[in-house]
């Protein structure tokens, strides 16, 4: 399947393995673009420039398609060594930038300088345009569905795909319920030329994350995310558990005198503690709606597969038989 989006990155398939926190090791990132997908190696997980070096010649080792690095923009006040990162990246031969949160455009121009080509990831259809405006090549759309960041904003996809489509003249790519080939077609029709999988993305074979991490995933519910952090205006959906609920519940007794640091305990520091040591219940963390849709654990190659071929047959089958 050729569109935009394949075109661009030079990808077999139009669905990309966004940046995800302690997920997007090499291991996953190979996986997702030996497959014909676009993977994508998550930054910041590496502690340093030089780590993100090394495990970008150790997903070169494993793949010699196309894959990406996520790079995300954070507000605080120990900031990452942007520049080293950027660097490593460029170092590295990267061809493909994901970027996320604050604005990107202090760094676009060295990598446009270097060949790379950025998609930003947004939520509503004005940083869409602003990321179009300031010369991003794609945008990753990400609905109110999606796990981590959707915004404040709290709308759907099936409203914030057709309102990019009638805005954007760059291409975009639907993030947030992105699952199988109803979705990638759904995608399609609303105007993106591919989809973002996250949340499905984990439940993988290749994804290198504890098995009980997958194992949640299986059991969960499209009922069984929450939204915290929303008296902070930093809103993220996640799977909910004792420690999640135990945020919830701060959030209410404290109102808006609410503070970052009286949810400290629940938030700051778990990934390592639930992705590799697999202690599910220790804090929040990332998952969308798709959890409902998640009911088994193929390699990438096979969710790929099955993806596309799905897409194919609601194409030719039920759709043409509508004609």
């Amino acid at each position: 399947m050729k569109t935009r989006i394949t075109e661009l990155f030079g990808i077999e398939h139009p669905i990309i393995q966004g940046g995800m926190h302690y997920v997007g090791f090499a291991e996953m990132a190979a996986a997702v673009s030996n497959a014909g997908g676009l993977g994508i190696i998550t930054g910041l997980t590496q502690k340093t420039p030089a780590d993100l070096a090394y495990e970008i010649a150790r997903c070169r080792d494993m793949t010699d398609k196309p894959f990406g690095v996520n790079l995300t923009f954070l507000p605080s006040l120990g900031q990452p060594d942007y520049p080293g990162y950027v660097r490593a990246i460029i170092e590295g031969g990267v061809k493909v930038v994901e970027t996320a949160g604050n604005n990107p455009v202090a760094v676009l121009p060295f990598f446009r300088e270097a060949g790379v080509k950025v998609i930003h990831k947004c939520t509503s259809v004005r940083h869409s345009l602003k990321a179009q405006s300031i010369g991003c090549d794609a945008v990753s759309v990400d609905g109110f569905e999606c796990g981590g960041h959707p915004g404040e904003d709290d709308v759907p996809n099936f409203i914030l795909l057709p309102r990019a489509a009638e805005e954007l003249d760059i291409p975009f790519v639907a993030s947030g319920g992105m699952a199988d080939g109803r979705s990638l077609i759904a995608a399609l029709a609303l105007g993106a030329e591919g989809m973002n999988m996250g949340t499905r993305f984990i439940a993988t074979k290749e994804a290198p994350v504890n098995e009980k991490v997958k194992q949640a995933l299986i059991a969960a519910s499209e009922l069984d995310t929450r939204l915290v952090m929303r008296p902070l205006r930093n809103t993220e959906r996640v799977l909910t558990n004792a420690a999640v609920e135990r945020l919830l519940e701060k959030e209410r007794a404290l109102g808006p005198n609410l503070k970052f640091e009286d949810i400290i305990a629940e938030v700051a520091g778990v990934y390592p503690r639930i992705m590799i040591e697999g202690d599910v219940d220790a804090g929040a963390w990332s998952c969308g709606m798709v959890a409902g849709l998640i009911r088994d654990i193929p390699t990438c190659k096979e969710l790929i597969d099955r993806i596309m071929a799905q897409a194919e047959m609601i194409i030719t089958e039920r759709l043409g038989g509508m004609r």
